[in-house]
């Protein structure tokens, strides 16, 4: 229950807002206009100009309240980031949803929390310390899967652009959140990092390594067995209404050597 709405000019105001006991920040709303008993304060951050979209050398930075619709029709949006952005919300949802609140409010079957950790995405977060705004910039792996911001805030997250990623999914209809998705990010380096969703409180990184073996054939077959074998180790436990555990396993593999396939 929202018992009291801010709306600060300046970051340095929200923060201070935010650093309050019972105050949350308010992006599109999608989460705070939900039902619920305990009373809250709401900070708007309309006003801080953090809906920005920039590609900053080989990166993508993308502002906290920029809405998960802003981001997919973006000429600066990956392609490959699209389905997973359009599986998370119906459009009037994602012409609402900001990207920071996706991810603070994101479970196990968000789609673009999979993929964001599959590219290994940056979050800076903003805290009012001694009157002085401090920033950090952390993985996301660090973040999920259960935030406490403790009175920071994000402002930003910033994804690699020149890599190669795939996202696949199953779904008992194409249009609902998947049962099992995976998305795989390779760079040139030979890095792979494998994230599963589908299941849980957040998504599952699966697999993070390098492949070093000289012959390309060689490290293509390694990193398949790799990845499949990671795929059905993280889904070992997975079972809920949604699947068993079982049935989890075979398609993550399977799916991660689709992404695979995709990037070869």
């Amino acid at each position: 229950m929202i018992t009291a709405y801010h709306r600060p000019k300046t970051l340095d105001e929200a923060l201070a807002l935010l650093s309050q006991p019972n105050r949350t920040p308010l992006g599109g709303g999608t989460v705070l206009s939900k039902p619920g008993a305990d009373p809250v304060e709401a900070v708007d951050l309309q006003s801080l100009n953090l809906n920005s979209i920039e590609k900053q050398g080989n990166s993508l930075k993308i502002g906290a309240t920029v809405t998960l619709q802003e981001l997919l029709i973006s000429e600066l949006c990956p392609d490959a980031l699209k389905p997973a952005i359009k599986l998370e919300a119906p459009l009037n949802l994602r012409n609402a949803a900001t990207v920071a609140g996706t991810l603070v409010s994101c479970d196990g079957r968000s789609t673009f929390a999979t993929v964001l950790l599959a590219l290994d995405a940056k979050l800076e977060q903003t805290k009012l310390e001694d009157s002085k705004i401090e920033s950090r910039v952390s993985n996301i792996g660090e973040f999920l899967p259960l935030p406490n911001l403790q009175g920071a805030l994000i402002t930003s997250i910033t994804i690699p652009l020149n890599i190669k990623f795939a996202f696949e999914y199953v779904s008992r209809t194409p249009a609902d959140k998947p049962i099992v998705c995976a998305a795989l990010a390779l760079w040139n380096s030979g890095r792979t990092r494998l994230a599963l969703g589908g299941y849980g409180k957040s998504p599952i990184l699966a697999m993070d390594g390098t492949e070093t073996e000289k012959s390309d054939a060689s490290a293509t077959d390694n990193r398949l067995h790799s990845a499949q074998s990671a795929a059905r180790n993280a889904f070992h436990e997975a079972t809920d209404e949604w699947a068993s555990a079982e049935y989890r396993m075979d398609v993550a593999a399977t799916l991660a050597k689709r992404c695979l396939e995709n990037l070869s």
